[in-house]
């Protein structure tokens, strides 16, 4: 079995490579491109493609994959939302996915970005670097005995919401689903109540019509004064411009971000200083409550070797004609 691996950075290729040994039956071609419209077409030749959440996997795409004979579309992520999944069924062309892969790695990186901010410890480090020790600026808030709300309780959530109570805070959430193995310390409320009680919020939530800006000028202004706001899910969860608003209206404490709305435009990846001159991202830089990340989350050695293992046994589940819980189903 062939697969062509885009969007390929050392990491990638360093975590697949020492795995890829116990998969004999598994040739991997590494490319430094993303999957999209104007690269699909180097897929000719193999039987599978491994693309990432920024990868451009619409309609056209998935049409001139069908054309190149790929049958597997194997996504190195938990997100799918930038998949067109209906065209990809109707080409008989298998979508899957690692669903879960350390999610104590992103949980770990939330509460890290939480403390940060209320702490303003990058603020803190540039001042010291300057050689000014003075402490003006730097004040946060005890985490201890406050209230974490968390929006979303699967498995990075649920390890998000362990985090919390290790510090000694009161733990509330909201999901459609509740997860049983919360129920002794977790107390689920409405959005609309963890919104107004929560000290620290935090996002762990999939990308759907239903949470799209999810968080915008209305829920913020539900929200206490002096919140610390995180996010390390998806983007566009939080709509910018609104977030900017609040922000400017002293509505957060800290606001920590590991996501942001521009990543599918691959902002930072062109390195384009008038596009960052101009990007709500960089708006958000200039606040110096915020604190921002380069989706970061994830990248453990631990979470990359469990990618890498969960993506080839994906591709293995496929050769051998099995079901898994990792299909993406339309």
């Amino acid at each position: 079995m062939k697969i062509l691996f885009y969007d390929t950075k050392s990491y990638d290729k360093d975590s697949f490579q020492q795995v890829l040994k116990n998969y004999p039956q598994v040739t991997i071609e590494y490319t430094k491109s993303d999957l999209d419209p104007r690269t699909a077409a180097l897929a000719e030749g193999f039987d599978a493609v491994c693309a990432f959440v920024s990868s451009d996997v619409g309609t056209q795409t998935v049409e001139i994959l069908h054309q190149k004979n790929i049958r597997l579309l194997l996504m190195r992520c938990a997100g799918f939302n930038n998949v067109d999944l209906e065209s990809a069924a109707k080409y008989g062309i298998r979508v899957m996915r690692v669903p879960g892969y350390s999610p104590e790695a992103v949980a770990e990186h939330a509460m890290a970005l939480a403390l940060a901010s209320n702490r303003r410890l990058h603020k803190a480090y540039n001042k010291v670097r300057e050689n000014d020790f003075s402490l003006s600026g730097l004040m946060g808030f005890n985490f201890y005995q406050k209230t974490a709300g968390i929006v979303g309780t699967g498995q990075i959530g649920a390890a998000m919401c362990r985090i919390c109570r290790g510090f000694g805070m009161k733990v509330i959430a909201y999901d459609v689903y509740q997860n049983p193995s919360l129920k002794d310390f977790v107390e689920y409320v409405p959005l609309e109540k963890l919104l107004a009680d929560s000290d620290v919020i935090s996002l762990h939530c999939p990308l759907m019509d239903s949470t799209y800006h999810m968080i915008n000028l209305d829920t913020i202004r539900q929200m206490k004064d002096g919140v610390v706001l995180v996010n390390t899910s998806r983007g566009a969860l939080v709509k910018t411009d609104d977030l900017i608003e609040g922000i400017r209206m002293h509505k957060f404490a800290g606001v920590g971000l590991d996501v942001y709305e521009e990543e599918t435009d691959n902002v930072f990846e062109d390195r384009s200083d008038e596009i960052l001159e101009h990007s709500t991202t960089a708006r958000l830089l200039s606040f110096p409550n915020v604190m921002i990340t380069s989706h970061q989350g994830f990248f453990t050695r631990e979470a990359l070797e469990a990618i890498a293992v969960t993506t080839l046994q994906n591709a293995l589940d496929w050769m051998e004609g099995k079901s898994s819980r990792n299909d993406v189903k339309q």
